[in-house]
């Protein structure tokens, strides 16, 4: 990280609180300091206003929360999330949602993919949820194969549910009142979300390092 990131960082903060708009003042900011590519991105993802993060705190539930109800999961960004998790490449973001910072475009299907679900599904049914909803864009290559793996291995962990490759994932999951996701837009739409990746994390004793260290190792 570079020296100038926590200027950056506090600057940017500022103008946020001041009612800019996020994208008009990580350009001004970014440009000003010279950032790097990657901390560019590391701000766009993990930074927000006080009143986003106060916001998000009053949406963000636990995992247990999701006991006999139905939870719709956004299947490519949890399942990245938990790849970066495993990785030691996430965040834990300013609003308490982890993200991943792999810059990673689309899914790419691998030997990692049964793996992850069945760590993330074995994972969930502890929980004991109504159902389980899970939505895979469709234009990302094998996204259906993905869908088909997601529905085999939800009965061999006997969770009820559906998998399925749609057209816009974040249209689908704003019909729900509960959603896994770390996506902005969609957690600004809807009432409750349960943060998978930091929950398994939890359970697993794995360390998350936050924007505040990643900050604090730059100044």
């Amino acid at each position: 990280m570079v020296s100038h990131l926590f200027n950056a960082y506090e600057d940017l903060k500022y103008l946020l609180n001041r009612g800019y708009r996020k994208n008009v003042a990580l350009k001004f900011v970014s440009n000003h300091y010279r950032l790097r590519k990657e901390d560019r991105h590391l701000l766009a993802r993990c930074v927000f206003s006080d009143g986003e993060i106060e916001t998000r705190e009053k949406k963000r539930k636990p995992i247990d929360f999701v006991k006999g109800k139905t939870l719709a999961i956004d299947g490519f960004n949890v399942l990245i999330t938990l790849e970066s998790v495993l990785e030691g490449k996430a965040i834990l973001c300013e609003d308490g949602f982890v993200r991943d910072l792999k810059y990673q475009r689309g899914y790419k299907l691998s030997e990692k993919t049964e793996e992850m679900l069945f760590l993330l599904l074995e994972f969930l049914s502890k929980f004991h949820p109504k159902g389980l909803i899970f939505f895979y864009d469709r234009p990302v290559s094998k996204s259906g194969k993905i869908a088909k793996l997601t529905n085999e291995i939800m009965g061999k962990v006997g969770l009820s549910g559906k998998a399925e490759a749609v057209n816009s994932v974040d249209f689908e999951l704003k019909k729900f009142e509960i959603v896994a996701t770390s996506d902005l837009a969609v957690i600004n739409k809807v009432k409750y979300v349960v943060d998978i990746p930091q929950e398994f994390a939890k359970s697993r004793g794995i360390k998350i390092k936050g924007l505040k260290e990643i900050l604090k190792e730059s100044h």
